[in-house]
């Protein structure tokens, strides 16, 4: 049975019900103190008002008057409540036909579609703007999704054209120098395979498939600094590394791809002589994390852009010959969500960017500040 039929037959039956016990009432707290039998009317002088009625009805009389009357009653309520309650029932499901209607075109693909259920707050108002919520962030993730998707296999098969390419000009010219072709498919592989493991550590923070574990932040800058140092060097940039013991709950190695990233991207981002500061604090609500670089100047409508896959400064990511493979901020981003963190940025009004995460803390015992 339907909804709206089975609450029609709800309403029906409470109604008989209720018109039963009605009866009963009648029948308990009345009809019990009729007598039974011919009841014969008193002297004349008992009655003050006139004289004795020749008739007097006995509880069979009553019954014989009443249970027709009760019988016709019942099936008026009847016929009363189903049609009553289909109409109430058709009416107050109104709603639910709208929601339906916008579930069934969801579920072949039209994520465009929202109920917007006018009227008063209600139970029913409620889910359909639940279920509009639902379907615009499921309209934006699938268009996230579907952009990536794109994007990467627009970055997977550059380099495999790269490679392609160049095997066929060694198959074509076998004069050609040998080494300088190795070195070149040698940098477009490891390019690809960068790519690949980026994009794998990319789902695997969407996925949240990690165990949790206590991490100390201002460990993972350590070590994070310590590791690009060489590199930092070769570009001229100095890093410089201070805060506290800053705990939280999360897996080590993706926080500390997350603080690489960050760094890594400091420093590739940055000019000649440039400064790269990482900071760690840990606040009664949250473990912070900032990465602060010098820089050239970012326009604010820049800034939301640098979080999406395959964007590197001001352009999407070509076949260029910086490092990186443009997913170092995204991959950052998701790490962040995974772990329920927030993530901010700022672009320095001297040029660079400011980089502020802020993860859930935990407590913690007494420590010493640590500053390189």
């Amino acid at each position: 049975m339907s909804v709206r039929l089975k609450l029609t037959l709800s309403y029906a039956g409470f109604l008989l019900v209720a018109g039963a016990l009605l009866l009963a009432v009648v029948w308990v707290f009345l009809l019990r103190y009729v007598p039974e039998g011919v009841i014969t009317p008193g002297p004349s002088n008992d009655w003050p008002r006139g004289p004795a009625p020749q008739f007097i009805p006995n509880r069979n009389d009553l019954q014989r008057a009443f249970v027709p009357r009760a019988v016709t009653a019942m099936g008026f309520l009847l016929v009363f409540g189903l049609l009553g309650g289909w109409l109430l029932a058709g009416r107050m499901l109104a709603p639910l036909t709208r929601i339906t209607h916008a579930t069934r075109l969801a579920s072949t693909g039209s994520l465009s579609q929202r109920i917007r259920l006018p009227g008063h707050k209600d139970e029913f108002r409620e889910l359909a703007d639940a279920f509009d919520t639902m379907l615009e962030r499921l309209e934006a993730h699938v268009t996230e999704q579907q952009r990536f998707a794109a994007n990467a296999s627009h970055e997977l098969r550059t380099p495999l054209a790269v490679s392609k390419t160049i095997l066929d000009v060694a198959r074509t010219d076998p004069n050609r120098d040998t080494d300088e072709m190795i070195d070149r498919l040698h940098a477009v592989n490891t390019r690809a395979i960068d790519l690949t493991e980026a994009l794998l550590l990319l789902s695997r923070a969407d996925r949240r498939s990690f165990a949790r574990e206590r991490v100390d932040l201002s460990l993972a800058a350590e070590e994070a600094t310590e590791t690009l140092l060489p590199f930092a060097e070769k570009h001229g940039v100095t890093v410089e590394t201070s805060g506290d013991i800053t705990p939280t709950i999360g897996s080590q190695a993706l926080l500390l791809q997350l603080t690489m990233n960050l760094v890594h991207n400091a420093i590739v981002h940055n000019v000649p002589g440039g400064t790269v500061r990482v900071h760690t604090e840990a606040r009664p609500d949250a473990s912070v994390l900032r990465v602060e670089n010098t820089g050239y100047l970012l326009p604010p409508e820049l800034l939301p852009t640098l979080l999406e896959p395959f964007q590197r400064g001001t352009e999407r990511i070509r076949t260029d010959e910086q490092a990186g493979v443009g997913l170092g901020l995204a991959i950052v981003h998701s790490i962040v969500r995974a772990h329920d963190g927030t993530l901010d940025l700022t672009a320095r009004p001297a040029g660079g960017l400011l980089v502020t995460i802020r993860l859930p803390g935990m407590p913690q015992a007494p420590y010493a500040s640590r500053a390189h």
